[in-house]
């Protein structure tokens, strides 16, 4: 029995410093190659730095500086985004494995793909081991050709993260000539309505608030949407209990000034401020994520982040399961033990009810998000808890949650402790 619990724990501690050695930062990386300078810092502007760095398996085509000056000069960032997201394919080629395609040539996924931008098998790119050890790259399109060439290997962190050089972009049709309209020109409200958001959208444009978005859009704006159902749920407050100024707090804190598209908000660790956030508050918000769910926090309770409506750089518009109740509008106070009974297990506070009662229902299974692609497995989300119990099990019990740096730390020394004692 012992020597089966010593196995069990050296696997788990094994399995914790694996997970932490496969993780990578692509932009750390590229820093030590300065011919990839300009390829880098649009990674970084486009924030696929951070979806790249979520990802466990991944392949990444770069550009040297002239290629992606030469890309760069003629397009909005928005398309540049859909361009390099063409590049990132999620699967691991290193230079061997590129000349031992079966059968010679192959369609393989890309981050494109996963933005549900892309219909048919635009998302894919086609890799054909060309004779004379050539490799070329091209649109999985009907009819395209490929254009781009395999040039170099840059980095490689063996079925972690492969970095190769290409000759040039590879350009989807239509990828390049698509329209991007500005973000001020797009019509907020008629996306929010169409999303099923129409409660928010109104609230929105009653109270003025839609201008303050409107003037944000274009330096950076990320909108959390409530749908309409949220609005619904139990423990949501009297919207007509509200002053004007509370009002308007409250679906300013459904924004932040920044562009955060989805796998910046997988990256989060800090803080977020919202355009609520002043000197008399923080109205901030935290972020976890959980394989593909990413869940947004308020202080009283959680709301899931279900759909992306719109993700036209440096706007991104999506929809979240739960209304975002800020403490600062809404606070909430532990309350006492009640005297005479003893304590098992550490409780979870609840909410103070001032102006309203701070208990909603758990939000609903994520929406379906984009075609994932065959070669990655999403995984599960835990389940969530209702607000004013973020901090708390499904049994009751206070919930930790332990980093796996701290994982390693601790099972290391528990081995240590038990194979000396």
């Amino acid at each position: 029995m012992a020597t089966l619990q010593y196995s069990l724990l050296l696997s788990f501690t094994l399995s914790a410093l694996v997970s932490t050695i496969l993780a990578h930062n692509i932009t750390d990386i590229l820093s030590g190659f300065p011919e990839y300078s300009e390829f880098n810092k649009y990674l970084t502007q486009t924030k696929l730095a951070d979806e790249i760095n979520t990802r466990q398996t991944i392949t990444v085509l770069a550009l040297n500086n002239g290629a992606m000056t030469a890309l760069a000069a003629k397009h909005p960032l928005s398309v540049i985004k859909n361009a390099l997201s063409l590049l990132v394919v999620l699967d691991y080629y290193d230079p061997t494995k590129l000349h031992q395609i079966s059968k010679g040539t192959t369609l393989s996924t890309t981050l494109y793909q996963t933005t549900g931008n892309a219909p048919g098998n635009l998302g894919f790119v086609n890799i054909t081991d060309l004779q004379g050890g050539k490799v070329g790259f091209g649109s999985a399109a009907p009819g395209s050709k490929l254009d781009s060439s395999y040039t170099k290997s840059v980095k490689q962190v063996p079925y972690n993260i492969s970095i190769l050089e290409i000759s040039q972009p590879i350009i989807a049709p239509g990828i390049l000539t698509a329209p991007a309209p500005t973000p001020s020109s797009v019509n907020i409200t008629a996306l929010l309505e169409k999303a099923g958001c129409k409660t928010f959208a109104s609230l929105l444009q009653t109270s003025g608030v839609i201008k303050t978005y409107q003037s944000a859009a274009d330096k950076g704006l990320t909108i959390f949407a409530p749908n309409d159902e949220a609005f619904k749920a139990a423990g949501v407050p009297d919207l007509s209990k509200l002053t004007n100024a509370e009002i308007v707090s409250l679906l300013q804190y459904h924004a932040t000034a920044t562009y955060s598209p989805f796998g910046s908000l997988k990256t989060s660790k800090d803080p977020i401020s919202t355009l609520a956030s002043n000197g008399a508050g923080k109205f901030d918000l935290t972020v976890t994520s959980a394989g593909d769910s990413v869940t947004l926090h308020t202080g009283i309770g959680p709301s899931r982040v279900a759909e992306t409506v719109l993700d036209s750089t440096p706007l991104v518009i999506f929809t979240v399961d739960n209304v975002l109740l800020p403490v600062e509008l809404f606070g909430k106070a532990p309350s006492p033990a009640p005297a005479g009974e003893p304590v098992s297990a550490p409780s979870p506070s609840p909410v103070a009810s001032s102006p309203a009662p701070a208990s909603v229902e758990a939000p609903s299974p994520l929406a379906a998000s984009p075609p994932a692609p065959p070669v990655e497995t999403p995984g599960g989300a835990p389940a969530e808890t209702p607000f004013g119990s973020e901090n708390s099990t499904a049994d009751g019990s206070a919930a930790v949650h332990v980093s796996v740096p701290v994982q390693v730390t601790v099972f290391a020394t528990v081995i240590c402790s038990i194979l000396m004692s």
